[in-house]
């Protein structure tokens, strides 16, 4: 079966795997899965990733290590695509909204690559908003 939206099925993967306490995940290996992935890193949500070969299929997966905190649990609360295949969603610099009043994060693809809203803010560069990260 074909995935429609490798986006969508790579949060959806992430979200049922953070709630059922999984110590890591694997999506589907994409270079967008994998940029997403370095963000998620770089702001902390997510202890790393790698590339893996499965080998059933023969193809490469993404492993996500999933972070937890030993006071409060879950260190991602929720996770929602914002742009769809069927409905794009694209925002100048100084108009991407902010993710529960700056404690999420938004992660927006920009002509200067893959970031968050707040170093789209910074280099003053627009895109489409991903999805949103808190």
């Amino acid at each position: 079966m074909a995935i429609t939206d490798p986006i969508a099925d790579m949060l959806t993967r992430i979200r049922n795997a953070n709630r059922n306490k999984f110590k890591s995940v694997d999506v589907l290996m994409s270079k967008m899965n994998t940029e997403i992935a370095k963000v998620l890193k770089r702001t902390g949500y997510i202890n790393g990733y790698d590339i893996k070969k499965d080998h059933r299929t023969g193809h490469s997966v993404l492993r996500i290590y999933l972070k937890y905190s030993s006071s409060k649990g879950q260190v991602i609360r929720d996770l929602q695509r914002i742009s769809k295949p069927s409905r794009r969603v694209y925002s100048q610099s100084r108009e991407i909204p902010p993710v529960l009043n700056g404690y999420g994060v938004a992660i927006v693809s920009t002509s200067r690559g893959i970031m968050t809203d707040k170093e789209a803010r910074a280099l003053n560069v627009g895109g489409e908003l991903i999805c949103s990260v808190w």
